[in-house]
């Protein structure tokens, strides 16, 4: 379970924010503090995977609470939350090695997506051992080039690309496993039509592979896995 900790004083959105970090598999809230000096004491006691940070804090503002963190040792990977978006403050904080920079007013799916990329890095160093293949590091600090490729491309009418990148990501995240669209849909929480679309549209773009099933004790149903050279 990755535990994460929450910086953010509006009672409100740190009430989203926590919602959205536990209706995500394998992550838990482990506290939720209002400002940074809060949070700096809470990591004496306490081990943190994932910080999700407002940049607008009271006392300090997010470069300052990350300068802090750091001259302690501790290293937690962090997610920016704020409603800061001047070309200055996304500089300044991207070159301080944030993992992802979400603007508020947010939706759940590109708040996952920032959760599913962090376990995907994690994943990735845990399973590396002592060394790292490129492709490795690749899958790690990239979403991957079919992905980066898939951004600038019109999608079909009535798909969107925060439900695209929630089914990939899902399949990313168990790469060696074939699906059903039927236990995909459970998962997600999307309707089994709509994952359907999607995974059709992945196996065109040759980024899924398709097999049928014939186990299933009546009408044979069709498996989806993740082409893992991606």
């Amino acid at each position: 379970m990755y535990r994460v900790l929450i910086v953010e004083d509006d009672p409100m959105v740190a009430s989203i924010d926590r919602s959205y970090v536990e209706r995500t598999a394998d992550f838990t809230v482990v506290a939720v503090c209002k400002n940074g000096e809060e949070a700096l004491e809470l990591f004496q006691t306490e081990e943190i995977d994932l910080v999700v940070l407002d940049y607008y804090t009271p006392g300090m503002n997010g470069d300052e609470f990350l300068d802090k963190l750091h001259e302690t040792g501790m290293r937690p990977e962090v997610i920016m939350v704020t409603s800061a978006n001047s070309v200055e403050i996304v500089q300044e904080l991207l070159s301080r090695g944030i993992s992802d920079y979400l603007v508020k007013p947010f939706e759940y799916d590109r708040f996952r997506e920032g959760l599913e990329r962090f376990r995907r890095r994690r994943e990735v160093l845990q399973d590396a051992g002592t060394g790292m293949r490129q492709e490795e590091i690749d899958r790690m600090l990239s979403r991957g080039a079919a992905e980066r490729l898939q951004d600038s491309e019109p999608l079909p009418k009535g798909m969107n690309r925060q439900t695209l990148s929630l089914v990939r990501e899902y399949l990313r995240n168990h790469l060696g496993q074939r699906f059903t669209s039927e236990a995909i849909a459970t998962q997600i929480g999307l309707s089994r039509i709509t994952v359907r679309r999607y995974v059709s549209f992945l196996v065109e773009r040759g980024e899924l592979t398709s097999t049928i099933d014939y186990q299933t004790g009546g009408r044979p149903g069709i498996l989806y896995q993740y082409r893992e050279f991606q």
